[in-house]
């Protein structure tokens, strides 16, 4: 079966939620046919309240490039004493995420990623439904030139990102969530 059939991925929802998970990874290529996840971080959501996180670095079988390093500040080093099995992280992953709709910021390449690595590595399918804040923005700000996430984060005026690491994204993310919505 090719990568890109995700038969039991879940659906792109445009919702207003209280309960959620956020969701975002770094990788080691924008691929996911030959990149590996490096970090996995997620924000448990209750009553729009963040109440519990999860944030872990993957070991991985090739070492990390200079433009990676470069944009996440995560190093070779890094990977090798902070890391843990994929296969591991993975079975965490899944058992903090339950059955939450995720949110996340063009969060189909997250989703994709971690759909293949549990699907190669853990024989199970990640078919939770999700919000993309990217598709609500485009939604909702219409006019916006971009909707990037630090796009969003300007147009909001939200404290800027000062690292492009997964868990700083899912609390920037959370808050441009928590913006958007107001306007749907």
């Amino acid at each position: 079966m090719e990568k890109n059939n995700r038969l039991y991925k879940g659906h792109s929802l445009i919702k207003n939620l209280n309960d959620y998970t956020v969701l975002d990874i770094e990788t080691t290529s924008l691929d996911s046919f030959n990149g590996e996840i490096i970090e996995i971080s997620a924000i448990k959501v209750r009553d729009k309240k963040e109440v519990d996180t999860f944030s872990e670095l993957i070991k991985t079988k090739n070492s990390i490039g200079y433009f990676t390093t470069k944009l996440t500040g995560i190093t070779n080093e890094m990977i090798q004493k902070q890391g843990k099995d994929l296969i591991c992280i993975l079975n965490s992953f899944k058992n903090f995420l339950n059955d939450d709709i995720i949110v996340g910021h063009n969060v189909n390449f997250d989703i994709n990623f971690i759909y293949d690595a549990m699907k190669d590595n853990i024989k199970e399918y990640l078919t939770n439904d999700f919000v993309d804040t990217l598709r609500i923005s485009r939604k909702v700000l219409p006019k916006l030139r971009h909707h990037k996430l630090d796009n969003l984060i300007d147009y909001f005026n939200l404290v800027k990102r000062d690292e492009h690491r997964a868990l700083n994204d899912c609390i920037l993310t959370n808050q441009v969530y928590i913006n958007l919505v107001k306007l749907l």
